[in-house]
Protein backbone atom coordinates (compact mmCIF):
# COMPACT_ATOMS: atom_id res chain seq x y z
CA UNK A 1 0.00 0.00 0.00
CA UNK A 2 1.08 3.56 -0.60
CA UNK A 3 2.51 5.50 2.29
CA UNK A 4 2.40 9.19 3.06
CA UNK A 5 1.74 11.32 -0.02
CA UNK A 6 4.87 13.03 -1.34
CA UNK A 7 5.23 15.61 -4.09
CA UNK A 8 7.48 14.83 -7.04
CA UNK A 9 10.03 17.31 -8.40
CA UNK A 10 8.91 17.22 -12.01
CA UNK A 11 9.77 20.55 -13.63
CA UNK A 12 12.57 19.16 -15.78
CA UNK A 13 10.74 16.06 -16.90
CA UNK A 14 9.84 15.45 -20.50
CA UNK A 15 6.93 13.35 -21.47
CA UNK A 16 6.08 10.15 -23.30
CA UNK A 17 5.89 10.82 -27.00
CA UNK A 18 5.01 8.65 -29.93
CA UNK A 19 5.26 8.35 -33.64
CA UNK A 20 1.53 8.09 -34.12
CA UNK A 21 1.46 10.61 -36.97
CA UNK A 22 3.80 8.40 -39.00
CA UNK A 23 1.74 5.32 -38.26
CA UNK A 24 -1.65 6.71 -39.24
CA UNK A 25 -0.88 9.63 -41.54
CA UNK A 26 -3.87 11.38 -39.97
CA UNK A 27 -2.33 13.80 -37.49
CA UNK A 28 -2.36 17.38 -38.75
CA UNK A 29 -1.59 20.77 -37.22
CA UNK A 30 -5.29 21.46 -36.82
CA UNK A 31 -6.04 17.99 -35.48
CA UNK A 32 -8.06 19.23 -32.50
CA UNK A 33 -10.33 21.20 -34.85
CA UNK A 34 -10.90 18.12 -36.99
CA UNK A 35 -11.81 16.06 -33.93
CA UNK A 36 -14.65 18.36 -32.96
CA UNK A 37 -16.23 17.90 -36.40
CA UNK A 38 -16.54 14.12 -36.11
CA UNK A 39 -20.07 12.85 -35.68
CA UNK A 40 -21.10 11.55 -32.30
CA UNK A 41 -24.51 10.31 -33.45
CA UNK A 42 -23.40 7.28 -35.50
CA UNK A 43 -21.70 3.96 -34.83
CA UNK A 44 -19.84 2.25 -37.66
CA UNK A 45 -18.48 -1.26 -38.13
CA UNK A 46 -20.05 -4.64 -37.39
CA UNK A 47 -18.53 -5.40 -33.98
CA UNK A 48 -19.21 -1.90 -32.67
CA UNK A 49 -22.84 -2.02 -33.84
CA UNK A 50 -23.35 -5.46 -32.29
CA UNK A 51 -22.11 -4.17 -28.92
CA UNK A 52 -24.43 -1.17 -29.21
CA UNK A 53 -27.36 -3.51 -29.91
CA UNK A 54 -26.48 -5.58 -26.84
CA UNK A 55 -26.24 -2.52 -24.60
CA UNK A 56 -29.31 -0.40 -23.86
CA UNK A 57 -27.35 2.67 -22.73
CA UNK A 58 -27.95 4.36 -26.07
CA UNK A 59 -31.02 4.33 -28.31
CA UNK A 60 -30.46 3.15 -31.87
CA UNK A 61 -32.85 5.18 -34.01
CA UNK A 62 -32.11 3.69 -37.43
CA UNK A 63 -29.89 0.94 -38.80
CA UNK A 64 -28.41 1.53 -42.26
CA UNK A 65 -27.11 -1.54 -44.08
CA UNK A 66 -25.62 -1.95 -47.54
CA UNK A 67 -27.97 -3.23 -50.23
CA UNK A 68 -25.17 -5.41 -51.55
CA UNK A 69 -25.23 -9.10 -50.66
CA UNK A 70 -23.70 -9.34 -47.20
CA UNK A 71 -23.17 -12.44 -45.12
CA UNK A 72 -21.92 -13.51 -41.70
CA UNK A 73 -22.27 -11.09 -38.81
CA UNK A 74 -24.47 -8.72 -40.82
CA UNK A 75 -27.27 -11.27 -40.55
CA UNK A 76 -26.78 -11.33 -36.77
CA UNK A 77 -27.04 -7.53 -36.71
CA UNK A 78 -30.25 -7.51 -38.77
CA UNK A 79 -31.76 -10.20 -36.55
CA UNK A 80 -30.94 -8.30 -33.36
CA UNK A 81 -32.31 -5.07 -34.83
CA UNK A 82 -35.59 -6.75 -35.81
CA UNK A 83 -35.97 -8.17 -32.30
CA UNK A 84 -35.65 -4.66 -30.90
CA UNK A 85 -38.00 -3.30 -33.59
CA UNK A 86 -35.37 -0.91 -34.90
CA UNK A 87 -35.95 0.70 -38.31
CA UNK A 88 -33.70 -0.91 -40.92
CA UNK A 89 -32.89 0.89 -44.17
CA UNK A 90 -31.03 -0.68 -47.08
CA UNK A 91 -28.90 1.90 -48.87
CA UNK A 92 -26.10 1.86 -51.41
CA UNK A 93 -22.42 2.05 -50.47
CA UNK A 94 -22.15 5.71 -51.51
CA UNK A 95 -24.75 6.69 -48.91
CA UNK A 96 -22.86 4.83 -46.17
CA UNK A 97 -19.54 6.36 -47.29
CA UNK A 98 -20.99 9.88 -47.13
CA UNK A 99 -22.46 9.30 -43.66
CA UNK A 100 -19.12 8.38 -42.09
CA UNK A 101 -16.82 10.52 -44.24
CA UNK A 102 -15.13 7.57 -45.93
CA UNK A 103 -14.33 5.56 -42.77
CA UNK A 104 -14.48 1.77 -43.17
CA UNK A 105 -18.06 0.91 -42.19
CA UNK A 106 -18.19 -2.79 -43.20
CA UNK A 107 -21.64 -2.28 -44.70
CA UNK A 108 -23.43 -1.11 -41.57
CA UNK A 109 -24.01 2.17 -39.72
CA UNK A 110 -26.27 2.75 -36.71
CA UNK A 111 -27.73 6.20 -36.07
CA UNK A 112 -27.88 6.64 -32.30
CA UNK A 113 -28.57 9.13 -29.56
CA UNK A 114 -25.39 11.01 -28.53
CA UNK A 115 -23.00 9.29 -26.13
CA UNK A 116 -23.96 9.83 -22.49
CA UNK A 117 -20.93 10.90 -20.51
CA UNK A 118 -20.60 9.97 -16.85
CA UNK A 119 -19.65 12.10 -13.87
CA UNK A 120 -16.39 11.46 -12.00
CA UNK A 121 -18.54 10.49 -9.01
CA UNK A 122 -20.14 7.75 -11.14
CA UNK A 123 -16.69 6.23 -11.71
CA UNK A 124 -15.92 6.25 -8.00
CA UNK A 125 -19.35 4.81 -7.20
CA UNK A 126 -18.72 1.92 -9.60
CA UNK A 127 -15.49 1.04 -7.79
CA UNK A 128 -17.35 1.15 -4.48
CA UNK A 129 -20.12 -1.09 -5.83
CA UNK A 130 -17.54 -3.65 -6.89
CA UNK A 131 -15.73 -3.46 -3.57
CA UNK A 132 -12.51 -2.45 -5.34
CA UNK A 133 -9.97 0.34 -4.99
CA UNK A 134 -10.63 2.96 -7.69
CA UNK A 135 -8.62 2.48 -10.88
CA UNK A 136 -8.95 5.50 -13.17
CA UNK A 137 -7.26 6.46 -16.44
CA UNK A 138 -6.83 10.19 -17.12
CA UNK A 139 -6.09 11.29 -20.69
CA UNK A 140 -4.35 14.65 -20.93
CA UNK A 141 -5.27 16.00 -24.38
CA UNK A 142 -5.13 12.68 -26.25
CA UNK A 143 -6.38 13.95 -29.59
CA UNK A 144 -6.49 10.96 -31.91
CA UNK A 145 -9.85 9.12 -31.67
CA UNK A 146 -8.10 5.88 -32.64
CA UNK A 147 -5.95 6.17 -29.51
CA UNK A 148 -8.98 6.93 -27.34
CA UNK A 149 -10.77 3.91 -28.78
CA UNK A 150 -7.80 1.61 -28.24
CA UNK A 151 -7.30 2.86 -24.68
CA UNK A 152 -11.01 2.33 -23.92
CA UNK A 153 -10.80 -1.24 -25.24
CA UNK A 154 -7.78 -2.00 -23.05
CA UNK A 155 -9.32 -0.23 -20.06
CA UNK A 156 -12.43 -2.40 -20.26
CA UNK A 157 -10.31 -5.57 -20.38
CA UNK A 158 -8.04 -4.58 -17.49
CA UNK A 159 -10.72 -3.52 -15.00
CA UNK A 160 -10.47 0.26 -15.21
CA UNK A 161 -13.48 1.85 -13.51
CA UNK A 162 -13.54 4.87 -15.79
CA UNK A 163 -11.70 7.26 -18.09
CA UNK A 164 -11.49 11.03 -17.57
CA UNK A 165 -10.92 13.39 -20.51
CA UNK A 166 -10.89 17.19 -20.76
CA UNK A 167 -13.63 19.00 -22.68
CA UNK A 168 -11.14 20.95 -24.78
CA UNK A 169 -8.29 19.73 -27.01
CA UNK A 170 -9.27 16.09 -26.65
CA UNK A 171 -10.89 13.39 -28.74
CA UNK A 172 -14.54 12.80 -27.85
CA UNK A 173 -16.56 9.61 -28.16
CA UNK A 174 -17.25 9.51 -31.89
CA UNK A 175 -17.92 6.84 -34.51
CA UNK A 176 -14.17 6.37 -34.94
CA UNK A 177 -13.75 5.77 -31.21
CA UNK A 178 -16.55 3.20 -31.25
CA UNK A 179 -14.96 1.32 -34.11
CA UNK A 180 -11.43 1.49 -32.67
CA UNK A 181 -12.68 0.19 -29.32
CA UNK A 182 -14.60 -2.62 -31.06
CA UNK A 183 -17.63 -1.52 -29.07
CA UNK A 184 -15.85 -1.66 -25.69
CA UNK A 185 -16.62 2.03 -25.15
CA UNK A 186 -20.21 0.93 -24.41
CA UNK A 187 -18.92 -0.77 -21.26
CA UNK A 188 -16.57 1.95 -19.98
CA UNK A 189 -17.60 5.07 -18.07
CA UNK A 190 -16.13 8.21 -19.62
CA UNK A 191 -16.26 11.53 -17.77
CA UNK A 192 -15.60 14.78 -19.64
CA UNK A 193 -14.43 17.56 -17.31
CA UNK A 194 -13.92 21.30 -17.73
CA UNK A 195 -10.79 21.57 -15.57
CA UNK A 196 -8.58 18.48 -15.60
CA UNK A 197 -6.14 19.73 -12.96
CA UNK A 198 -8.92 20.68 -10.54
CA UNK A 199 -10.35 17.19 -11.03
CA UNK A 200 -6.97 15.67 -10.22
CA UNK A 201 -6.78 17.75 -7.03
CA UNK A 202 -10.22 16.49 -6.04
CA UNK A 203 -9.20 12.87 -6.62
CA UNK A 204 -6.07 13.33 -4.51
CA UNK A 205 -8.15 14.80 -1.69
CA UNK A 206 -10.17 11.57 -1.77
CA UNK A 207 -7.04 9.48 -1.24
CA UNK A 208 -6.34 8.51 -4.86
CA UNK A 209 -2.69 8.36 -5.87
CA UNK A 210 -1.89 9.89 -9.23
CA UNK A 211 0.79 8.36 -11.47
CA UNK A 212 2.08 10.06 -14.62
CA UNK A 213 3.61 8.16 -17.54
CA UNK A 214 6.92 9.95 -18.15
CA UNK A 215 9.99 8.73 -20.00
CA UNK A 216 12.31 10.68 -17.62
CA UNK A 217 10.86 9.09 -14.46
CA UNK A 218 13.22 7.38 -12.02
CA UNK A 219 10.94 4.42 -11.23
CA UNK A 220 9.87 1.73 -13.66
CA UNK A 221 6.21 0.80 -13.99
CA UNK A 222 6.78 -2.70 -12.61
CA UNK A 223 8.39 -1.38 -9.41
CA UNK A 224 5.28 0.42 -8.14
CA UNK A 225 2.61 -0.89 -5.75
CA UNK A 226 -0.77 -0.17 -7.35
CA UNK A 227 -2.89 -2.03 -4.80
CA UNK A 228 -4.45 1.15 -3.43
CA UNK A 229 -6.70 3.72 -5.15
CA UNK A 230 -4.88 5.05 -8.20
CA UNK A 231 -5.22 7.18 -11.31
CA UNK A 232 -2.93 6.80 -14.30
CA UNK A 233 -2.25 9.82 -16.55
CA UNK A 234 -1.43 9.31 -20.23
CA UNK A 235 -0.30 12.42 -22.11
CA UNK A 236 -0.79 13.92 -25.54
CA UNK A 237 0.55 12.01 -28.57
CA UNK A 238 3.25 14.59 -29.27
CA UNK A 239 3.69 16.75 -26.17
CA UNK A 240 3.13 14.22 -23.41
CA UNK A 241 1.62 15.36 -20.13
CA UNK A 242 1.34 19.14 -19.82
CA UNK A 243 3.76 20.87 -17.44
CA UNK A 244 1.10 21.92 -14.95
CA UNK A 245 -0.52 18.49 -14.93
CA UNK A 246 2.77 16.66 -14.45
CA UNK A 247 3.33 18.70 -11.29
CA UNK A 248 0.07 17.28 -9.94
CA UNK A 249 1.41 13.73 -10.12
CA UNK A 250 2.38 11.98 -6.91
CA UNK A 251 4.85 9.83 -8.81
CA UNK A 252 6.20 9.57 -12.34
CA UNK A 253 6.75 6.12 -13.82
CA UNK A 254 8.30 4.86 -17.02
CA UNK A 255 8.26 1.74 -19.16
CA UNK A 256 11.57 -0.12 -19.53
CA UNK A 257 12.82 0.02 -23.14
CA UNK A 258 16.00 -1.36 -24.69
CA UNK A 259 15.50 -0.51 -28.37
CA UNK A 260 16.87 2.42 -30.34
CA UNK A 261 13.53 4.23 -30.45
CA UNK A 262 12.66 5.49 -26.97
CA UNK A 263 9.01 6.36 -27.54
CA UNK A 264 5.69 4.51 -27.73
CA UNK A 265 2.28 5.16 -29.20
CA UNK A 266 0.00 6.67 -26.53
CA UNK A 267 -2.42 3.75 -26.60
CA UNK A 268 0.40 1.18 -26.44
CA UNK A 269 2.04 2.97 -23.50
CA UNK A 270 -1.31 3.20 -21.77
CA UNK A 271 -1.95 -0.50 -22.33
CA UNK A 272 1.36 -1.49 -20.77
CA UNK A 273 0.74 0.74 -17.75
CA UNK A 274 -2.80 -0.57 -17.26
CA UNK A 275 -1.51 -4.13 -17.40
CA UNK A 276 1.00 -3.36 -14.65
CA UNK A 277 -1.80 -2.06 -12.43
CA UNK A 278 -3.94 -5.15 -13.05
CA UNK A 279 -0.99 -7.50 -12.55
CA UNK A 280 -0.16 -5.85 -9.23
CA UNK A 281 -3.75 -6.16 -8.04
CA UNK A 282 -3.95 -9.86 -8.95
CA UNK A 283 -1.04 -10.83 -6.68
Amino acid sequence: MQGKRMKSNTKENKFIKNNNSKQTGRIKNNRSELISEEREDIIIGRNAVIEALKNDSRTIETLYISNNKLEGSINTIVGMAKEKKIIIKEVDKRKLDSMCDGETHQGVIAKVTPFKYSEVSDILDLAKERGESPFIVILDEVEDPHNLGSIARTAELFGVHGIIIPKRRSASVTATVYKSSVGAIEHVKVAKVTNLNATIDSLKEQGIWVYGADIRAEEYSYEVDYSGPCALIIGNEGRGISKLTVQKCDKLIKIPMVGKINSLNASVAGGIMMYEVLKGRLK
